[in-house]
C-alpha cells in the first residue's frame, strides 16, 4: 500500500511536470505570434485610418475613425495600379528564370560530375559575400550600355540568378537516391528526359521554396528599381509609394501605410499557399542519407 502511494505521488508529480511544461509551450507560442501578427495588425489600422492618427500621443491601440480615403488618394492621385503589375511582371519574371537556372545548376552540382566542380560551385556561393553596392554601378552601366535603363528587362534580368537559391536547389536534389537516375538511364532516358521526368517532379518543395524565398526577396527590392527606373509610371510598388509619401516637410503616413498594406498582401496569399512546400524544402535538403 505505501509503494502504491509513493508510484501515485510520482505519476502525479511527473503529470503535474508535463502540464507546466504543455502551458508553457502554449504561453511562448501565444507570446510569439502576438509578438509576429502585431506589426501587422498595425500597418493594417493605420492604412484605414487618418494619417494624423499614426503619430497622436498615447497612440491609439484599437481601430478608430476607420476610412478608405488612404487607398482611394493612392488609387487615384497616383499610378499605384501600374506599380502593382510592374512589381508582378519583375517578381514573376526573376523569379520564373532564378527556378529554371537555379533548377538546371542545382541538378549539374548535385548529380552531374565534371572537372573543378567543387571549385566553381563555392566561387559562385561566395558571391554572396559582395555587397549589393559594389555591384551596383557596373550593372547600371551594362544595363545602360545596352538600352535597358528604364525597361522591363532591365529591372529583373540582373536578378535572375540566385546564389542562394542554387545552394538551396542543390542540397536539396542531392537528398533524391541516384538509383532513380541510374534506373532511368538503363530504360534509355536522356538527361533532359531524367531532368523533367524524376528530378523536377520530387524536388517540388525546393521549387516552392527557393519561388517563395525570391519572389519575396525581389518584391521588396528597392534600391535596384531606384536606379534603373527613371518614369514614375515605371517603378514598382515599394519604390512608388516611398517617392509619394516623402513630402516636403513630412511623411503622409496614410500614404505610406495604404501602400504597404497593398504591397504586403501578394506576400502573404503567396506564403499561405505555399507554406506547406516551403516548410518541406527548408527541412528534407537539410539531411543526407
Amino acid at each position: 500500500m505505501k509503494r502504491f502511494m509513493i508510484e501515485s505521488r510520482e505519476f502525479a508529480y511527473g503529470n503535474r511536470q508535463e502540464q507546466v511544461k504543455y502551458y508553457f509551450i502554449i504561453f511562448l507560442t501565444f507570446l510569439l505570434s502576438f509578438i509576429f501578427i502585431f506589426p501587422f495588425y498595425w500597418l493594417f489600422k493605420g492604412a484605414f485610418q487618418p494619417p494624423y492618427m499614426a503619430t497622436q500621443m498615447p497612440p491609439a491601440f484599437a481601430p478608430v475613425n476607420l476610412t478608405f480615403n488612404n487607398f482611394f488618394r493612392l488609387f487615384s492621385r497616383f499610378p499605384a495600379f501600374r506599380w502593382f503589375i510592374n512589381s508582378v511582371i519583375v517578381s514573376g519574371c526573376a523569379t520564373a528564370f532564378t527556378l529554371v537556372f537555379g533548377s538546371l545548376a542545382g541538378y549539374a552540382f548535385a548529380k552531374r560530375k565534371f572537372p573543378g566542380k567543387e571549385v566553381l560551385f563555392w566561387m559562385l556561393l561566395a558571391t554572396m559575400m559582395l555587397p549589393r553596392q559594389v555591384t551596383l554601378i557596373p550593372l547600371y552601366i551594362i544595363m545602360n550600355n545596352y538600352g535597358l535603363y528604364n525597361t522591363y528587362p532591365g529591372m529583373f534580368l540582373p536578378q535572375i540568378a540566385w546564389p542562394f537559391g542554387l545552394f538551396l536547389m542543390r542540397q536539396f536534389m542531392t537528398s533524391i537516391p541516384d538509383e532513380l537516375i541510374q534506373s532511368a538511364k538503363v530504360d534509355g532516358a536522356n538527361e533532359l528526359t531524367i531532368f523533367l521526368r524524376i528530378i523536377v517532379p520530387l524536388s517540388i518543395p525546393a521549387f516552392g521554396t527557393v519561388g517563395i524565398l525570391y519572389f519575396v526577396r525581389v518584391w521588396n527590392d528597392y534600391l535596384w528599381q531606384l536606379v534603373i527606373s527613371k518614369d514614375l509610371v515605371m517603378n514598382t510598388l515599394p519604390v512608388g509609394v516611398a517617392k509619394i509619401s516623402q513630402g516636403e516637410f513630412a511623411v503622409d503616413y496614410g500614404l505610406l501605410m495604404s501602400g504597404a498594406a497593398v504591397s504586403a498582401i501578394p506576400m502573404i496569399v503567396i506564403f499561405l499557399f505555399f507554406q506547406k512546400y516551403f516548410v518541406t524544402g527548408l527541412t528534407v535538403g537539410s539531411v543526407k542519407g
